[in-house]
């Protein structure tokens, strides 16, 4: 039932109406077009700016978002970790936008394969910043980390104006960064629905190119819908490549795989029986007709000698008489079969096209009762998940095993069960990163009333749960410490403000001025541990947050060696020259120190200079000494 409204009725609102049931091809996000409009009632209006593609409010200022670099930083959080020191896998909490741009220096063409399931835009599930980019400080505040009226997040409902344009918005700059992260050879998935999977293609064309584009697979999500005029099934997966519209062939699945067997023991392996004919006709290729001397009966046999087939062999003559000598042509088990089939051996095979409808990939419905299984405490803990089978699908679609998987819109960490899962089966050490908002549950939500705040808490807590659950069954035969075959843990971060107070130029006042001015002086933050300072130096040396860190004392002072040793850090407040002449002879290609161990020594600075230009001409070696 509608509600009676008390107010008068809206002339102009309903002129908008009677316009756009006679002229729909007017109205662009419930705005008139008015050149449009005259081209429609024949007043022909040219446009020089008129060319084909994607265009939308925002669009450029989407451009300034992605040129605008972050000031934030990730803090480790060891406690909410799995065997912290040795995992290579993340999670990363935080606002995707600025966590992927954080990524950059340390993951710039590093990511084989990205799999995402972005908001679709429905109207109820997506959370929106009022702007077109979610900084960090309106971040922090939606979050709880800081006071102040930070900009609040909100549905993006289909009555308002830009209702696509804000999806676009969100969409196009996350993409955009994300490519970087791509390896040459680097494929990304993402899982949209049918209301904005033709906006989705249009902004992929622009940012990977439409001559990437791979294809667009159809995955039967469920088999019925509620829907009262048409039963929607199914979900698109769009795929791009980042230089190349090719995907790897497929890996045979479980019944392709027992199609091949060894009945007459052959020393090369498995095989499988095959067509001996080709596709062509007699007329087509008459050099594929020839007559076949079965080797018992010794009959000879034309392709269409025993039916009424009108194709022709697969091969000419002379490869025939070659596979008879390589022992490739079978005859059956008793040698007397009236054809010939082919043998296809299992290590030649290089796999199978993937296909663009998937029906066997898991529903939403097997999602629910796998969530369920690992949370029995919730009937429903998270709306929508993805099937464990359908991220193993894509994941295993790359031909190698060992990568890294990057999901940023991770939800409830299906991305993270699939790369454990898949590795337990074959042995494969794929990495994954997965990055989530901290999106508060609803607080009358089963998973709010068991004590997950946030989707980020119910995703940390699954890869715990699916991590125990692959242990368990594999039954402790593999090492679960990131040094034998299996990695089951992961490193947790979330994205906060900076250790270092970040000069602001765009102060006005004077009092503000001064205050930052005061704030140079001493720059590093005071709640800021030495392990959190440690991990934003390497996000901005360019390391990975996997890096290997070690723990040194150097005449009498904490070093932290990094990458065998390649990077050698001190966070000491204090600094000696003998610490600099030691930390030089062992020719790390990079020494970095806190500024303010400096504060009023311009000498020992000079003099480690110094110590660090005669060690490298003295070893033919390049030094870089950095403070910061």
């Amino acid at each position: 039932m509608k509600k009676m409204t008390l107010a008068s009725m809206d002339i102009a609102e309903h002129k908008r109406e009677d316009l756009k049931r006679i002229f729909p091809e007017v109205f662009s996000e419930e705005r008139i077009d008015f050149d449009q409009l005259k081209r429609v009632l024949g007043d022909w209006v040219a446009s020089d700016a008129e060319r084909f593609g994607l265009n939308w409010p925002g669009k450029a200022e989407c451009m300034k978002i992605i040129q605008k670099p972050s000031s934030a930083t990730l803090k480790p959080l060891r406690d909410e970790s799995v065997h912290f020191d040795a995992t290579e896998n993340l999670f990363i909490e935080g606002e995707n936008l600025e966590v992927l741009k954080l990524l950059q220096r340390a993951y710039f063409g590093k990511v084989k394969m990205i799999s995402i399931d972005p908001p679709y835009n429905t109207g109820k599930e997506f959370i929106y910043p009022d702007k077109y980019c979610e900084e960090l400080k309106t971040y922090l505040a939606y979050t709880g980390q800081v006071d102040g009226d930070g900009r609040k997040f909100s549905t993006n409902v289909d009555t308002d104006g830009r209702y696509h344009s804000r999806w676009l918005n969100m969409m196009y700059p996350r993409l955009y960064i994300a490519r970087n992260l791509l390896r040459e050879d680097g494929v990304i998935f993402v899982n949209i629905d049918d209301n904005e999977v033709h906006h989705l293609r249009m902004v992929m064309d622009l940012i990977f190119g439409e001559e990437n584009f791979v294809g667009n697979i159809a995955w039967k999500k469920t088999s019925g819908d509620n829907k009262p005029s048409f039963a929607f099934t199914h979900d698109n997966i769009v795929i791009y490549g980042k230089t190349s519209n090719q995907l790897p062939r497929v890996r045979l699945t479980g019944p392709q795989r027992l199609q091949y067997k060894n009945p007459d023991n052959d020393p090369r392996g498995d095989w499988a029986q095959t067509d001996y004919r080709s596709r062509w006709t007699k007329n087509e290729r008459p050099n594929l007709y020839y007559a076949i001397t079965q080797p018992n009966t010794k009959e000879k046999i034309f392709p269409d000698t025993h039916t009424k087939s009108t194709r022709v062999w697969g091969c000419e003559k002379n490869v025939h008489k070659e596979n008879e000598r390589n022992g490739l042509v079978w005859w059956g088990k008793d040698g007397l079969a009236k054809e010939p089939k082919r043998k296809r051996f299992l290590f030649d095979h290089r796999g199978v096209n993937t296909r663009s409808v998937w029906d066997d990939a898991g529903t939403n419905d097997s999602a629910s009762g796998e969530l369920a299984e690992l949370f029995p405490e919730c009937r429903s803990i998270f709306d929508n998940p993805k099937p464990i089978s359908l991220l193993k699908k894509i994941i295993s679609i790359a031909s190698d095993k060992s990568y890294i998987v990057l999901d940023f819109f991770a939800g409830s960490a299906t991305t993270a069960h699939a790369v454990m899962q898949l590795n337990a089966e074959d042995g494969g050490k794929r990495k994954y990163i997965c990055v989530q908002l901290p999106e508060p549950t609803n607080e009358k939500s089963e998973a709010h009333k068991a004590g997950y705040e946030t989707i980020a808490d119910i995703a940390k807590e699954r890869i715990r749960r699916a991590a125990a659950k692959i242990e368990d069954e594999l039954n402790g035969q593999l090492d679960l410490n990131g040094n034998g075959q299996l990695d089951l843990g992961f490193k947790a971060f979330k994205l906060d403000s900076s250790n270092f107070r970040i000069w602001d130029g765009d102060v006005e006042d004077t009092d503000a001025l001064i205050e930052q001015l005061e704030l140079q002086v001493d720059r590093i933050d005071k709640e800021g541990s030495a392990e959190d300072i440690l991990y934003e130096i390497l996000l901005n040396a360019g390391l990975p947050l996997t890096a290997k860190i070690e723990k040194q004392v150097v005449e009498e002072k904490e070093v932290f060696s990094i990458a065998d040793g390649e990077i050698r850090v001190c966070l000491e407040r204090e600094l000696t020259t003998e610490l600099f002449d030691a930390l030089a002879k062992a020719s790390p290609s990079q020494v970095i120190c806190l500024d303010e161990a400096f504060y009023l020594n311009d000498e020992l600075k000079v003099n480690a200079g110094v110590i660090f230009k005669f060690y490298a001409t003295a070893n033919e070696t390049e030094m870089v000494f950095k403070t910061i």
